[in-house]
C-alpha cells in the first residue's frame, strides 16, 4: 500500500512533528476514553435508579428507536463539532445517554443473585480484550484499515438482526449475535486504536469516539453472554 504521507520519510522535522502530533493525539484519546468512562457509569445509575430501565424492558421497540435516534444524532453532532471543545462535550453527552441504554441490561443482570459478579467479569473481560487489542496495534505493521469495510457489512448484519429479535424473540439468536459482535467489535477495536498509533487519525474526539464504541459494544454484547449462561436466580 502507497504511504499517503511520502514527504515525512525524507524531512527528519516533520517525521519529528508527525510524531508529536500521533503522540499527542494518542495520549489525549487515551485521557478522554477513560474520562468518558465517567458518565456512562453515572448515565447507567440515573437509568437504574430513576427506573428508567425498568420502562425500557417493557417497551424494547421504543427503546430501540430512541436508542438510533439519539446514538446517531449525537454522533453527526460531535463529528460536526469535533474541532471544538463543544465536540468533547458532546462526546460526554453521548457517553451518558450510552449509559442511560445500558442500565436496562445492567438492571436485568444486577437482579440475579450473581450479578455483581457478572457485571465485574464483564468489566475484565473488556479490558483483557482492549488491552490485548492495544498491544497488537503496535506490534501489527500490516495495514489493517482496508479490513473496516468487511466489519462494517457485520454491523450492518447484526444491527437488521437485533432489530428482527425484538419481535422474534429468540434466544439462540440473540446469542450468536452477542458473539459476532463481540469478535467485529474487538477486530475493529485493533482498527482503530492501530489508525491512531500509525498517526492516520488526527482528531482524538473521533478517535475517541470510534474506540469508546468498540469498547463500549464489547462490554454490552460480553455481559449478555454472562446473563444468559452464568446468571442465577437462586
Amino acid at each position: 500500500m502507497n504511504d499517503p504521507r511520502p514527504t515525512l520519510s525524507h524531512s527528519p522535522y516533520q517525521t519529528g512533528a508527525g510524531e508529536v502530533v500521533r503522540n499527542r493525539v494518542l495520549r489525549n484519546t487515551y485521557w478522554l476514553l477513560a474520562l468518558s468512562l465517567i458518565p456512562t457509569v453515572l448515565g447507567a445509575a440515573v437509568g437504574m435508579y430513576s427506573g428508567l430501565n425498568e420502562v425500557m424492558a417493557t417497551s424494547p421497540g421504543m427503546t430501540a428507536i430512541v436508542f438510533l435516534v439519539g446514538a446517531f444524532g449525537l454522533m453527526f453532532a460531535i463529528e460536526k463539532n469535533k474541532e471544538s471543545s463543544l465536540g468533547v462535550g458532546l462526546l460526554l453527552l453521548f457517553t451518558f445517554f450510552m449509559g442511560l441504554m445500558l442500565s436496562r441490561m445492567l438492571g436485568f443482570v444486577l437482579g440475579m443473585s450473581n450479578g455483581t459478579s457478572l457485571v465485574m467479569f464483564a468489566f475484565g473481560g473488556t479490558a483483557i480484550v482492549f488491552g490485548t487489542m492495544a498491544t497488537l496495534a503496535t506490534s501489527i505493521k500490516r495495514d489493517l484499515s482496508g479490513l473496516s469495510k468487511f466489519m462494517f457489512m457485520g454491523v450492518v448484519i447484526l444491527l437488521l438482526a437485533s432489530l428482527a429479535n425484538i419481535f422474534l424473540q429468540i434466544p439462540a439468536l440473540m446469542l450468536t449475535v452477542s458473539v459476532l459482535a463481540i469478535v467485529i467489535f474487538s477486530a475493529f477495536m485493533l482498527i482503530d486504536l492501530q489508525r491512531v498509533v500509525n498517526g492516520g487519525e488526527t482528531n482524538y474526539v473521533s478517535a475517541t469516539l470510534a474506540i469508546y464504541l468498540d469498547v463500549y459494544n464489547v462490554f454490552a454484547n460480553l455481559l449478555a453472554i454472562l446473563g444468559i449462561f452464568g446468571g442465577s436466580r437462586d
